[in-house]
């Protein structure tokens, strides 16, 4: 291979030629009955996702963004109401909240597994209490580049508050704690199938998985305009949410290889723990939590990551930055923190990582390729 030749960051044609026949005999099911939106492809998936997850729920819908917008809406989130939310993520983990009137709250992480601070999340929620201004409602968890937030010190912490938990499983959905998979570790799991995710379709889609009767049936009704028992009995206000029956053949027909990709990441992930481990700092591992390795993303020092990621996009390999400004920083959420230095682990991880080619179709070649360019970048 041409060193110089361009490599994938997540290489979904190879994936698509691996599973051809079984993804365009999906698809073409759907041109041949002509059901597109809540066609029978939709609860078939829905019923396979809670399979694969252990929940009983699960409510397929438009996006991942969505999927947060339907669980803050069925639990009436609103005016008044705190959402505490990483510092670090995307954008769609703060936006829902406002877009519902309420307020997300800024919380850092832990610089380690780059995932919510459970003791900056304390002193947040007593800061708001103290404040008086805002009730505190609940905690949206981001399970960032694949792993799981620990779960059981964050229920410790909100059952001291009384708060609820919702998780973005964005990038985890695969993920596990111990036996219980992503989709069961908190009260209603929102999780994204955009097409770069770990399981992803052609377009936009997302689902909420959960266990709770009401919050699901709620859910359901929200996706589809609020309707009750007909089209037209509208019973809440609610969104044109639905999942289209052609992502969610698609799904259907990657699901079955989905483990084997999600233990071919792992590999992956092995593989470059192995060969950088001396050169940057690589991804903490924690006994019992199993990352679904939706990015495999490594610190560099601030000075240096740039440079090297130009380095290394010259030799024909892609980075991304995931991401590069922590969200209270952001120009749309600077009135809702409190300003630069009050989140400093999320500001300081913005100028370190580094997230390298990461897919199940990476060939050991690639990730030798990979490391060595990168070891010699830094050296």
């Amino acid at each position: 291979m041409n060193e110089q030749s361009p490599m994938a960051f997540v290489d979904l044609k190879a994936q698509y030629q691996a599973h051809k026949a079984q993804i365009d005999g999906a698809i073409q099911q759907v041109l041949d009955h002509g059901r597109f939106i809540m066609g029978p492809e939709v609860a078939e998936l829905e019923t396979a996702l809670c399979q694969f997850a252990g929940a009983k729920y699960a409510i397929g819908c438009s996006s991942g963004t969505d999927a947060l917008v339907l669980t803050m809406m069925a639990e009436d989130i609103g005016p008044g109401d705190a959402v505490f939310v990483p510092a670090f993520t995307f954008t769609a983990t703060a936006e829902v909240p406002l877009l519902l009137g309420a307020t997300p709250v800024f919380v850092d992480v832990d610089p380690d597994d780059f995932n919510i601070d459970c003791d900056d999340l304390e002193r947040r929620i007593e800061a708001v209490v103290a404040a008086g201004e805002l009730t505190p409602r609940a905690v949206l968890a981001v399970d960032l580049f694949g792993l799981p937030v620990d779960y059981d010190r964050l229920h410790a912490v909100a059952e001291r508050h009384g708060l609820k938990i919702w998780g973005d499983a964005a990038q985890s959905f695969g993920g596990a704690m111990g036996e219980r998979k992503v989709g069961t570790l908190c009260r209603a799991t929102a999780t994204s199938f955009f097409p770069a995710k770990p399981l992803g379709c052609y377009g936009d889609g997302g689902a909420v998985l959960t266990d709770d009767d009401a919050l699901a049936e709620r859910m359901q009704s929200i996706r589809a305009h609020g309707k009750g028992g007909a089209k037209y009995d509208i019973v809440r206000v609610g969104l044109n949410a639905r999942l289209d029956t052609i992502q969610a053949a698609v799904l259907l027909a990657k699901l079955p290889n989905f483990p084997g990709e999600l233990g071919r990441r792992e590999t992956v992930a092995r593989r470059y723990d192995e060969l950088l481990s001396d050169v940057v700092k690589i991804p903490s591992r924690y006994q019992g939590r199993v990352s679904a390795w939706a990015q495999y993303t490594v610190k560099l020092p601030a000075d240096r990551r740039d440079e090297v990621a130009a380095n290394l996009r010259e030799r024909g390999i892609p980075t991304a930055i995931y991401y590069p400004m922590p969200m209270h920083m952001q120009t749309a959420y600077r009135a809702y923190g409190d300003g630069e230095g009050s989140v400093p682990v999320s500001e300081r991880l913005s100028g370190e990582v580094l997230s390298l080619p990461m897919h199940p179709y990476m060939e050991d070649a690639d990730v030798v390729r990979v490391a060595e360019a990168l070891t010699r970048a830094v050296s």
